[in-house]
């Protein structure tokens, strides 16, 4: 992932000011300029931002944000201002963390299942208010609404999980001690505190919310430093996780700079979870290492897709599509390079054209649009960058290759080269936006040393029609996830199981017992009965030592672990 441009109950009336309840209809098709993507046009009466956040939406939303300045988001469709925000002050990310270091220790005590519970009823709420949080996240990203709507699923699926999985995570649990019988132990869980969270703009809902949940059940407090432009995401989500029952001052946000507000929060954390660019992990993991706490990541990626000769090509080139220019291609997770068996090549780069020169490109608050917006100028120089510097060194455009100013500034169409190869920075560089590399291979150990030839080890993904040999290869890829027809949304959302990156990818998981257990602290209580582990009942030095001698003989003959 590339770096952070900074590094009470709410009805849906309330929230979009009468505007219906039910999603605009799908948006009608324009035809573009010359032969680019189409535009999908916005029907008649669609929410604009100034229905959605309108001044005193905002002034709610922010209630409790500890800032004793003022900063502002902004929307990537026209760049104008959404909000005033408070920005805070390395003082005020102090004083976020006394508040929440006080309530946590009150929430600690709250038994796993009545903290659990309220995981599950902000299961329901967003479910039932889904229209207010997908313009939020719209407005605040760019992303069209299907793909705003993965967040919505990811956060559900994990408020479901830990709702349900969180008491038998951390429940006691008893271990064999060193003497059988006479040492009992038991290895408690306890929360590390006050855990520091630096969330990105990609994914406000699901990487801020979503990855504080686990912390939360597992009775930590949280002090979270969304990303400016996409802070009213995240402070929905606080509010209505109030709602569902989490103390007020537990959750605490901190607005402001990455390089001001960010150390601070390091400094201060328990615990850090940071999600970003892997030389911001670095730095962020310095400072953690420096005060000796725990640290996870989930840094950059260089994903890879790998088509195999027997693939079903029309599903594969579909799959393509979703894991190639979800959210504009701003996902830590979705493909920048495309490996394809040459046998099947020419008929698969026909069907991925065809399917990505379709897309409708628009703006509205609404379903229809297959792609939205790059989030920043930042993004949208990178990705015009990578694909011009790589025409100009010889790589083709199969399709898109340009930005489309007509429809909202900071859009770039959907774009295939190929042709691509070193030096060019796209072949190797986290391009981070609707950008794929297209590659021929000859047999499976080229294409998987070649997908294995990077630094990064975040995702990647398989396609086959023998499930068993698709699963074959995928133990030979050195990525967190590998899905195995599915480009990434099949690994990401089975959330009993870990996600991560190897590599530069990062360190530690999210999902599943790992993504809880990291914001623990494990504690062993051993109790010692009848004897001590020393010379007893009359025996000295040497009598003793023959004891142990005998009994760890006989422990291992009875295969004890």
């Amino acid at each position: 992932m590339t770096d952070s441009q900074d590094t009470g109950s709410t009805t849906a009336d309330e929230l979009l000011q009468g505007a219906p309840a039910s999603v605009a209809a799908p948006a009608a098709t324009a035809p573009s300029r010359g032969e680019g993507n189409p535009v999908a046009l916005a029907a008649p009466g669609t929410r604009t931002a100034a229905d959605v956040v309108r001044p005193e939406v905002a002034a709610r939303l922010t209630r409790g944000v500890v800032g004793s300045k003022s900063t502002a988001n902004h929307t990537p469709f026209t760049g104008e201002k959404l909000a005033d925000l408070p920005e805070s002050t390395p003082e005020d990310v102090a004083t976020a963390f006394e508040r929440a270091r006080a309530a946590q220790e009150r929430w600690a005590k709250v038994p796993v299942r009545q903290r659990a519970a309220v995981l599950l009823r902000f299961h329901d709420l967003v479910l039932r208010r889904q229209a207010e949080v997908l313009d939020l996240i719209q407005l605040e990203t760019g992303k069209a609404r299907l793909h705003a709507h993965e967040e919505i699923q990811a956060v559900a699926v994990a408020a479901r999980h830990y709702g349900r999985k969180a008491p038998a995570y951390l429940r006691p649990k008893r271990h064999t001690g060193v003497v059988p019988t006479l040492t009992k132990v038991t290895e408690l869980r306890q929360p590390r505190g006050v855990v520091g969270q630096i969330a990105p703009w990609n994914y406000p809902f699901e990487l801020t919310v979503g990855d504080a949940l686990p912390a939360f059940v597992a009775g930590n407090a949280v002090v979270m430093k969304p990303d400016t432009e996409t802070a009213l995401t995240a402070l929905w989500a606080r509010e209505q996780l109030i709602e569902a029952g989490l103390p007020e001052d537990v959750w605490q946000v901190v607005i402001g700079e990455g390089p001001v507000v960010g150390p601070e929060v390091v400094k201060h954390a328990d615990y850090v979870s940071f999600t970003g660019s892997t030389r911001t992990g670095r730095e962020v993991a310095q400072g953690a290492a420096a005060r000796l706490v725990g640290v996870s990541l989930e840094l950059g990626g260089k994903n890879a897709m790998l088509v195999l000769a027997d693939a079903d090509v029309e599903k594969a080139a579909a799959g393509a599509v979703r894991g190639c220019f979800s959210s504009a291609g701003q996902l830590c997770i979705s493909i920048e390079r495309l490996y394809v068996h040459e046998s099947i090549a020419d008929t698969f780069v026909e069907r991925f054209v065809a399917r990505t020169k379709a897309m409708r490109l628009g703006t509205a608050l609404a379903y229809g649009a297959d792609m939205g917006s790059l989030v920043g100028p930042r993004q949208l120089e990178a990705v015009t960058r990578h694909v011009d510097e790589a025409v100009a060194k010889g790589a083709r455009v199969l399709a898109g290759g340009r930005p489309r100013p007509d429809i909202g500034p900071l859009f770039y169409e959907p774009t295939i080269l190929d042709g691509v190869e070193a030096p060019m920075a796209v072949c190797t560089e986290e391009t981070f936006g609707p950008v794929v590399a297209l590659y021929r291979f000859r047999d499976e150990d080229e294409a998987v040393a070649r997908a294995n030839a990077t630094p990064y080890g975040l995702n990647s993904s398989v396609w086959t029609k023998d499930g068993r040999r698709g699963r074959a290869v995928a133990a030979r890829l050195r990525t967190g996830t590998v899905n195995v027809n599915e480009a990434y949304a099949a690994g990401y959302g089975s959330v009993q199981s870990p996600m991560g990156g190897m590599g530069d990818s990062g360190l530690g998981r999210r999902h599943g017992s790992e993504g809880i257990l990291k914001y623990t602290e494990a504690q062993t209580v051993a109790h010692q009965r009848l004897m001590p582990m020393g010379p007893a009942f009359g025996m000295d030095d040497e009598k003793y030592a023959a004891f142990m001698t005998r009994s760890l003989r006989a422990m291992k003959a009875f295969r004890l672990r």
